[in-house]
């Protein structure tokens, strides 16, 4: 959601101002003309149904009451700069303020403590922010590996920083807590992994041991005919990957097409890459939690291939 279609924040303190007082909140919130955000922050009318455009909400509220000034970052910079919230956790709002103030946390508030350069904070409609490279390796230095990696494969592929840029500045956080496993991440990390799925699919494969030898393949015709991109590739086996997700969440579809046209569509260009001599594996978003099946299912394709090829 556009963050200016976000529906009005309405603070206590500010609806007691002008004149209403606690039992005509307590009607609005029956009525549903208002609904509670946290303590003391309603919105008009019902709270947004994505995670992301609720948590907007919850960092307006939640700076509307700090009493000291603070720049949001981690979890909730991500949100305002509109990364993938796969392995996220919104149910509180994470600021940083610079030395010397004192860490703190409350069931809303996560208070963070750090040096932060001026090149590092931006403004994101009024609200300063941790920039998109700084916010990403905050979360790889305090999430697990794969969630690591789904954000900075984002920050790369939308264009949000470089890899020079990361490189550079997780060497500047050298020496503090969680800087090795963001230097981890960030050598992992890969923007030809355009979605949250791919993201996934590289840190599970590597896992497994079977890590494909390229990323967002092509695929020609004998005759050089662009057939498609896969993506990934095991080029000894001549064996195609794909992570099967893009057809379910729209990412195929045309102007004016139909689900099944771009199913349709998909198995055309599927069939075209086997009649050129490759294989194809494909795994679904419920695998990616079950590691036994992936390991299965690229396991056999390889074998198969390599046996084709003896």
């Amino acid at each position: 959601m556009d963050p200016t279609a976000l529906p009005p924040l309405a603070l206590r303190r500010d609806l007691v101002t002008v004149g209403w007082d606690d039992d005509e909140i307590a009607r609005a919130r029956r009525s549903g003309d208002l609904t509670r955000l946290r303590r003391g922050a309603y919105v008009d009318g019902p709270l947004p149904p994505e995670v992301a455009d609720r948590h907007r909400l919850l960092v307006r509220a939640t700076l509307a009451g700090l009493r000291r000034p603070a720049v949001v970052s981690h979890e909730s910079a991500a949100v305002l700069h509109g990364l993938p919230t796969w392995g996220l956790r919104l149910g509180r709002v994470h600021v940083t303020r610079r030395p010397p103030a004192s860490s703190d946390a409350s069931r809303t508030l996560r208070c963070h403590v750090a040096r932060l350069a001026d090149d590092e904070v931006v403004v994101l409609d009024g609200v300063p922010v941790t920039d998109s490279a700084r916010t990403a390796l905050d979360l790889a230095r305090c999430l697990p590996f794969e969630a690591a990696v789904v954000a900075l494969d984002a920050v790369l592929a939308l264009g949000l920083a470089s890899r020079s840029q990361l490189r550079d500045r997780v060497a500047s956080l050298a020496g503090t807590r969680g800087a090795r496993r963001a230097a981890r991440a960030v050598t992992f990390a890969d923007g030809r992994s355009d979605s949250v799925g791919e993201s996934r699919s590289r840190v599970l494969l590597d896992r497994l041991g079977l890590a494909p030898s390229g990323l967002q393949h092509p695929v020609h015709a004998a005759d050089g005919t662009f057939l498609g991109r896969t993506d990934v590739v095991w080029e000894a086996e001549r064996l195609l990957g794909e992570f099967d997700g893009r057809v379910e969440y729209g990412r195929l579809l045309r102007p004016g097409q139909e689900p099944g046209d771009a199913v349709f569509d998909e198995k055309r260009r599927e069939d075209a890459m086997r009649a050129e001599d490759h294989g194809m594996v494909r795994w679904t978003w419920g695998d990616l939690d079950r590691p036994g099946v992936v390991a299965g299912l690229v396991g056999r394709a390889l074998q198969r291939r390599r046996r084709r090829g003896a």
